[in-house]
This record gives structure tokens, sequence and C-alpha cells, in this order.
């Protein structure tokens, strides 16, 4: 398991053989002035590790040239203050001379999530490093993954409670802390309980929020909608990426539940936003009822050859169907 939790949280790349965009390519969509958060739209840099591990500057300025106004932060270096090799003042700069926000960053926090161990990342060097970016966000991107088959009730509960402590350790400096989910937090436990539904009802909501990811809660068989029904306002991030159709199988039941993480992921393919299976328009009409602040462009793994080209598609699709 300890494999798996790299691929989520290391900077691992799929090979950097990606070109960058030519300028031509830029001005392919015109840019519709609004100030909703699909006209506003963001990208987790995560979708381009390999790149914005190999140049930073180049492709964050890059990301800018086509169009988004926000990134998600990954990967921050506590020990150097660095994220890929740039300082907190150097990024910074560089979000500055490209009209660029960061609004909420991801922070592993899997240590301070998990009851059996002591050992806890330094959450007060996180909170100070996302007031430095201006970020509003702190989000912890994934649950301890050691042992994904065997999370009990007792662990939602107790990372809830942890969480309700980053948000208090956070509000001090005007930030609120979040939550990102994947399938696993939509197993059902005995009596029908899942563990998001643990999360949230164990965390304050002036603490509190979550980063719905919608291709994750759609792969785990539920509907968005169906949250931002049951728990309006508590969902003011999503991530947008979208399911391949020929891998549509929901991965949370009796046949997936204890199943080999490596064999479920087998069962997973990602797609560029309005390529797959996933009614965009539909869930957007929700957004109200959800509390959406930010959407950002997120792909776990990108399979063109060129990832610009891939974030690029999803942005012209938000920008033509979701920002009216």
């Amino acid at each position: 398991m300890k494999n798996s939790r790299r691929r989520f949280l290391k900077q691992a790349g799929l090979g950097v053989s990606a070109t960058f965009l030519s300028p031509y390519l830029f001005s392919c969509q015109g840019d519709k002035s609004g100030n909703s958060p699909f006209h506003n739209l963001g990208l987790q840099l995560y979708s381009i590790r390999d790149l914005v591990n190999e140049d930073p500057i180049k492709t964050i300025s890059t990301v800018a040239k086509i169009g988004y106004k926000h990134v998600e932060t990954f990967g921050v270096d506590t020990n150097t203050e660095t994220y890929w090799n740039l300082s907190i003042s150097e990024l910074k700069k560089v979000l500055n001379d490209n009209n660029l926000k960061t609004h909420s960053g991801h922070y592993d926090m899997s240590k301070y999530l998990n009851r059996q161990l002591t050992e806890h990342e330094n959450i007060e060097k996180y909170i100070e490093i996302a007031h430095q970016l201006g970020q509003s966000y702190i989000i912890a991107p994934v649950t301890p993954m050691d042992d994904l088959n065997n999370i009990k009730v007792e662990d939602y509960q107790y990372a809830a409670d942890q969480l309700n402590k980053v948000g208090e350790m956070a509000k001090k400096a005007g930030i609120k802390v979040g939550f990102h989910n994947h399938f696993w937090e939509l197993r059902q436990f005995g009596n029908g309980t899942k563990g998001l539904d643990i999360l949230i009802a164990f965390t304050e909501p002036d603490l509190v929020d979550f980063e719905l990811d919608l291709f994750w809660i759609e792969k785990a068989g539920f509907s968005p909608q169906s949250y931002f029904e049951k728990y309006p306002g508590r969902f003011p991030l999503w991530h947008l990426k979208d399911m391949d159709r020929q891998f549509t199988q929901p991965v949370v039941g009796e046949k997936y539940d204890k199943a080999d993480f490596t064999d479920i992921m087998k069962e997973v393919k990602f797609a560029e936003v309005g390529t797959g299976a996933i009614d965009f328009i539909k869930i957007a009409a929700e957004a109200d009822k959800s509390g959406l602040k930010y959407a950002f462009v997120e792909q776990d793994d990108i399979y063109m050859s060129n990832k610009f080209e891939s974030v690029k598609k999803s942005y012209d699709y938000v920008k033509k169907y979701l920002a009216k």
C-alpha cells in the first residue's frame, strides 16, 4: 500500500515527453467575462506534475496563457520551504508575473489524520506557507493509505477531530481547512454509514470545508447532487475531471471493498473534461447549493502526449458549456 500512497502524493510523472503549446493555440477559445467559479477557472498543478517539476516557471506561464485564473499547489517541501525548487517568494513572483492567484493548496496530512501514529506533519508550517501565498484553504488531499481496506468508523471520527484541530489553528491566520475525497470514503459500513458522511458530520462547518472530486464520487456510484442536497454549502471547492466511457463501473461495493488497490485502479481511466461519461452541465446547475467558490480542472493521469493540450481541452469545455 505504500507504493499506492506514493502514486498519489509523490511528484512522479508519466515521463517528460510533452512539448509546450505553440502560441497560436492559446487564442482558439475566446474568454468570456463573468465572475462565476467556471469563468475564473483554476488548475490543480498535480495534473501536470512532471512538467511543473521540470520547469515550474515556464509551466506556470503556459497555464496562464491557456486562460486559467488560479492554480492549486501541491508538494511543498517544508524543510527547504520550496515548491519545485522555487522559494515561496519566487513562486509568488511567478504567479504575480502571470496574473495568477492561488486560493488553495494540497498539504499532506496523512500522518496527522492517522490515529495509529504520534509523528505528525508540521501543520503550523503549512499554515504559514499558505498564508504567505495568500491561500484561503489548506486541503488534506487523501486519508491515510497504509491499509485502505481496514479503515474503521473510529478512524474517520479521529480524522474528523484532527481536521477540526487544524481548522482551529488555521482560523487564526484567516485560513480554512478542507478535505478532498477519493472512492474509498464512499465505502459503506455495516449500518450504511460512509466515511465521507462521518467526516462531514463530525467536522465543524465554520472550520472545515470539503473539496468534492466529481470523478471519484461518481466512480464510487454516487451523484454529487445527492451530497449537495444532503449537505448544502459544505462543498465550496470542486475538482473537475472526466471518466472514460469504457470505464464507468463503480469501484465501491462487495466486489471491490476488500480488493487490492492495484486491481481496483485497473478499472479506472480518466478523461479530459467534457469528453467522458460525467454530466458536468447537470452537476453545475447545483453549484449554488453546494456553496461553490472555486473550481479546478484536475486529471490524475493524462494520456495525451502533450499534457498542455489536455488541460486546455478541459479548460475550453468548461468555458464554453459551464461558464454561462
